[in-house]
């Protein structure tokens, strides 16, 4: 069989995924008519989610919001608190909400097509990018703010030069440099290992598990030495899906967030655990597909590739962050050394973990003020 070679200007081939059932609703205390919820598929053909807040104006900047992985565009849009949408709506922007295929709006962490980070990066996020200038036209500004994987895969998209002239970006957690404790990629190798012909994902829910299922001694273990007696709790705040990490700092959830867990974070896929074990050990994002010339377009190394980002960057970690520690200081560091020439600021929220940086009941006065004064400065 003789293959046809990739010339550097050509199109990956499309690959056709089978694709799951209608996305589950977003909570949300908007006006409904305002909540334009787009039939969107990648290039390779999964069904994604993209939502677009209706502001009533054209001519408001743009900001795509991406998930991390598990979570959702819920993470964006809490009702029991005020949220980045409110913040940003308030402040004269255009929000635009991607549900790439990771979100667990989504089916595919627990059934359906695998897939890898280069997926992501490749085709979900260029497309979304795509869609969003296609409506708003390429006068207007169009920022990304990003969270835990969804922004280690955008960092993958920008080396690739796939989303060339955003305005800004707003990573937070993790970006080029990805930094875990070490007990906490052990214990993510061990259960590679240990779990992959066992299981395929990890659940969060108890409830819909049951007592006497496979996954009850992952729960037993991720309650040793918890202060909190919710399972869902436990398996994230204290383990992290038996990672050993905590995900946020407990008392910056409001009650109705902490019961919630279960619905705003879902199943955790082992099987894409061999793609974050090469990004962990190579301290930055790397192609997982080397020899599948449809991603011949991402770079090996994001870090490698970094001159091509063509955008500012502003670098948010909260001070306790248990799962990627101090990634996003280290990031500016490497970047200030290797590329001097970025445009890259570092602010750490004092107090904060990971996912309250976005769902914390005081997230809007502590930590969304960085963001949209970030976006002030460059529209």
């Amino acid at each position: 069989m003789i293959f046809k070679a990739m010339t550097a200007t050509s199109r990956p081939a499309l690959r056709r995924v089978r694709t799951g059932p209608a996305l589950r609703a977003l909570r949300h205390r908007l006006d409904p008519a305002r909540v334009e919820e787009i039939p969107f598929r990648a290039a390779d053909g999964v069904r994604l989610g993209l939502t677009r807040i209706d502001t009533g104006e054209s001519d408001r900047p743009a900001v795509l919001l991406l998930h991390g992985h598990t979570a959702s565009a819920d993470m964006f849009l809490l009702p029991e608190t005020r949220n980045l949408v409110d913040v940003l709506l308030d402040e004269g922007y255009e929000p635009w909400l991607l549900d790439w295929r990771g979100s667990c709006r989504l089916p595919y962490n627990e059934k359906g097509g695998r897939y890898t980070y280069d997926d992501v990066a490749l085709y979900d996020i260029p497309a979304a990018v795509s869609h969003i200038r296609a409506r708003v036209g390429a006068d207007r500004p169009l920022f990304a703010v990003a969270h835990c994987i969804g922004s280690l895969t955008l960092s993958l998209s920008l080396t690739a030069g796939l989303v060339p002239g955003l305005a800004g970006v707003v990573s937070q957690g993790v970006f080029l440099t990805p930094k875990m404790a070490g007990r906490t990629s052990l214990r993510m190798n061990l259960a590679a290992e240990l779990l992959k012909n066992r299981l395929d994902h990890i659940p969060v829910d108890f409830r819909k598990v049951g007592l006497w299922s496979k996954y009850t001694p992952l729960f037993a273990l991720a309650s040793r030495k918890a202060t909190c007696p919710d399972p869902t709790c436990q398996i994230l705040h204290n383990s992290a899906w038996g990672m050993g990490a905590s995900l946020f700092v407990h008392e910056h959830l409001t009650e109705t967030t902490h019961d919630r867990l279960a619905e705003l974070l879902g199943p955790a896929p082992l099987w894409i655990l061999p793609h974050l074990r090469r990004i962990e050990l190579a301290r930055t994002v790397v192609r997982w597909n080397d020899t599948d010339l449809r991603y011949r377009a991402l770079p090996r190394n994001a870090l490698d590739a970094a001159d091509r980002i063509d955008t500012p960057l502003l670098l948010l970690c909260g001070s306790e962050n248990g799962l990627w520690l101090d990634s996003q200081k280290l990031c500016r560091d490497v970047l200030a050394r290797r590329r001097p020439h970025l445009d890259v600021t570092y602010t750490e929220i004092p107090g904060y973990g990971h996912l309250d940086t976005f769902l914390g009941r005081g997230a809007a006065l502590d930590v969304f003020g960085h963001v949209v004064d970030f976006l002030a400065a460059r529209v």
